[in-house]
């Protein structure tokens, strides 16, 4: 699992440009296939917030369908204990 840098990201959406306020990703395997899901807490300029749910490989989101086992998800309820405005708009505490 890793964290947003400490640098401020910006991003692309069909409704504009966005800051990335807070990430989870969660590193994930099948096979010899290696790839994340990333959770992210978008905001434009107007103070808008989005949630974008993708999965990445080689550091690119990518579209397409987002597949969690069980202990994926456990995963990504324990990062969004340190994420609280991200785990606020999903509707959870982060705690399992």
């Amino acid at each position: 699992m890793t964290r947003k840098p400490a640098t401020t990201r910006k991003a692309a959406t069909p409704w504009g440009d966005v800051t990335v306020v807070e990430e989870v990703k969660v590193a994930q395997r099948a096979g010899d296939k290696r790839f994340a899901s990333v959770v992210q807490l978008l905001e434009n300029a107007r103070g808008e917030q989005f949630v974008r749910i993708a999965y990445t490989t080689d550091g690119v989101a990518r579209r397409g369908p987002v597949t969690l086992r069980p202990k994926d998800l456990e995963r990504l309820r324990a990062a969004l204990e340190s994420r609280p405005s991200l785990a606020s708009v999903l509707g959870s505490s982060g705690r399992a």
